[in-house]
């Protein structure tokens, strides 16, 4: 493995030598903070199992608990458009490595996308260890199990990336991906025939083949045989399949699948007139600059990812939660439905147009450093930008939500609106001084996320709580004066205060770019190393 050792060691010297380490405090208490509540978990999952008078508790949640556990590995880090690292292959491929061993190291990785399961299956093993009613040998059933789950989400997550490397097929192939994970929660969340039969899955009377249920009949010592024997089968069925379509995605060339049409005029018509529209009603420069970004944003996979998941996945993740079982929108999620999921677009959206807007840019970011155009122009068009696809986003909400026939009215639309405005209002605030202090590069053409900085995701944690707290005084003034119109009126304050704000945090985004623009260009100039992630 002195190939892997290899690849290691560039990794670490990448980004020991050219990413900033003043992060790295913040990192460590990002990740104390999140793995320590799954940890937490995982020592509470083992005192329970640890009792032998949960037998009859295990026998029954165990099943329907590893299931639970191969979804949050296999399906949430696609719908994140985030699956941890991975290999840049493209880089590697020029080296006399052996297949199997970059095999192995992608192996390893997946344990990247699933840390918080694999912290809990620990958590399984140590429970059986400790419960004198249980073999202690079945502590060993979540090896194999764990070899599964990475080799399958190898094996998953190489098809998911090269589909969502053609062109023509990417945007409706996640739209699928999308329905298809809601869709277990709106059939839980139904009365029906249907309801039943699935929930069987998640209990000890699903079949026997399945591996979760194998691997827990391991754990409990039942029928000990013929469980190793299915879960070691699926485990080798998962490897083939794993490394069948690595080896495919070795030898496929993303480039020329994302390539569009070259014939002449394929650019004209409305969508030429729709690009073109900014500098049509808004004078050069700003014009100009607003109509540059909807075209690099537009032609971006990653943004289109997200974008698609502002108006889908957020549709299929609240929509059966509003409902509930029966189907009533009085519920406060049902009543504010709309705001919620309009809301929850704009979080998918900050990522791609808040926190880091000169991302896409990379290094051509020091061309406006050497235009003859302020600055704050710059800053305002991708502003303006951003705000105009969020305005697009909670559109498409909208019309959705009046195809499916939920209650809307000027009340609730007013609503969506104003809620999604103000908050972004305090947001833009905050992404024109991230963008500037924590600038970094960005791969438009990767449909998948890579980890945001350490020091980004621990600001989060007091960005989001502020940016949202304008919006909550709104809603608390509603209750206590039980009146749409203080709820409106305060929400009218908080956007003159934000506008404030926005503009304070405007001219220090301008200073700060003045001041740090060699380490800015610099940093978004930085590529990855022989790992991405």
């Amino acid at each position: 493995m002195k190939h892997a050792r290899a690849i290691l060691w560039a990794q670490w010297r990448t980004m020991r030598n050219f990413y900033p380490r003043a992060g790295i405090a913040w990192t460590a208490i990002v990740g104390l903070l999140w793995y320590g509540l799954w940890t937490v978990a995982a020592v509470a999952t083992a005192r329970v199992l640890s009792d032998p008078d949960n037998i009859a508790l295990m026998n029954k949640a165990l099943p329907g608990a590893l299931q639970l556990m191969f979804l949050y590995w296999q399906v949430v880090p696609l719908l994140m458009a985030a699956t941890g690292a991975s290999l840049e292959l493209r880089k590697l491929q020029a080296y006399p490595i052996p297949v199997s061993q970059l095999f192995a190291i992608e192996v390893m990785l997946r344990v990247t996308a699933g840390i918080e399961m694999l912290l809990v299956l620990i958590g399984i093993a140590a429970g059986v260890l400790l419960n004198p009613r249980l073999p202690h040998s079945g502590a060993l059933a979540v090896v194999p199990y764990i070899l599964f789950n990475l080799f399958l989400a190898v094996g998953v997550r190489d098809v998911v990336a090269r589909i969502l490397a053609r062109k023509r097929i990417r945007e409706a192939a996640f739209l699928l991906l999308v329905i298809c994970a809601g869709l277990p929660q709106f059939l839980l969340t139904r009365g029906s025939s249907i309801d039943g039969r699935f929930r069987k899955l998640f209990t000890g009377d699903s079949w026997s083949g399945w591996p979760w249920t194998a691997t827990a009949n391991l754990v409990r010592g039942h029928d000990t045989l013929r469980a190793a024997a299915l879960i070691l089968a699926w485990t080798a069925a998962a490897a083939i399949f794993g490394r069948w379509q690595f080896r495919r995605t070795l030898s496929f060339d993303a480039q020329a699948a994302g390539a569009g049409s070259s014939r002449p005029g394929s650019r004209q018509g409305w969508v030429e007139r729709f690009y073109r529209l900014p500098s049509v009603l808004i004078r050069d420069p700003l014009g100009a600059l607003i109509e540059k970004e909807i075209r690099s944003l537009t032609r971006s996979p990653r943004f289109r990812l997200v974008f698609l998941m502002g108006f889908t996945f957020g549709l299929v993740v609240w929509l059966p939660m509003a409902l509930g079982r029966s189907g009533a929108t009085n519920s406060f999620l049902g009543t504010n439905y709309l705001t919620v999921v309009s809301v929850y677009s704009l979080l998918l959206l900050s990522e791609v147009c808040f926190w880091n807007s000169f991302g896409f840019d990379r290094s051509a970011t020091q061309i406006y450093f050497l235009a003859p155009v302020p600055f704050s122009r710059v800053l305002i068009g991708k502003n303006l930008s951003a705000v105009f696809f969020i305005l697009i986003e909670i559109s498409v909400v909208t019309a959705v939500c009046a195809l499916l026939r939920l209650p809307l009215n000027a009340q609730r639309l007013a609503e969506a609106y104003t809620v999604a405005g103000v908050v972004t209002i305090f947001l833009l605030s905050a992404g024109n001084l991230l963008s500037i202090h924590q600038a970094r590069g960005v791969n438009p053409t990767a449909s998948f996320r890579s980890s945001a900085a350490g020091r980004v995701q621990s600001m989060l944690f007091l960005i989001y709580p502020i940016a949202f707290l304008p919006a909550g005084l709104a809603y608390l003034a509603r209750y206590a004066f039980d009146t749409q119109t203080a709820f409106f009126a305060v929400l009218a304050v908080d956007a003159v205060i934000g506008l404030i704000v926005y503009r304070i945090a405007l001219e220090s985004a301008v200073e700060a770019a003045e001041r740090l623009k060699e380490k800015m260009v610099a940093s978004l100039s930085l590529g990855d190393g022989p790992i991405t992630g």
